[in-house]
């Protein structure tokens, strides 16, 4: 399972890269055109309104896998380096503080489970 290792690693790379992006549009340093870049570009990653609407197949989440990757990685180039770096320092120290809470997980798993207890009984009714 190297391939999930691998696949973990690079999510925590880019919780990590995403945060001190965060931190670097916050950062009165940073000049305000990387502070819209990076704005637009969550913006954009977070709206329910795409360039091309995500119920058409394969295409609908091309533009998301392209242009948001696009954006952060133009957002990268335009925060200066030392800001960038003490962003991305500053993330991973916070990253590495930051609790895990087995509890909250354990309720958040509860709920989506007694959610789909009627939706499995509905689709077996449907189904037979």
């Amino acid at each position: 399972m190297i391939w999930l290792e691998n696949l973990k690693d690079r999510a925590q790379i880019l919780k990590i890269e995403t945060y001190a992006l965060y931190l670097a549009a916050r950062d009165p340093r940073t000049p305000w055109y990387a502070k819209l870049l990076v704005t637009g570009v969550v913006a954009y990653a977070l709206s329910p309104i795409d360039l091309i609407p995500d119920f058409i197949p394969i295409l609908g989440y091309l533009d998301d896998l392209i242009l948001v990757p696009l954006g952060i990685a133009l957002a990268i180039k335009l925060i200066p380096r030392t800001i960038l770096e003490e962003c991305q320092i500053q993330a991973k120290e916070i990253m590495i503080k930051k609790p895990v809470s087995w509890s909250a997980g354990a309720v958040i798993i509860a709920i989506w489970l007694i959610l789909a207890v009627p939706c499995i009984i509905w689709l077996y009714e449907f189904i037979a």
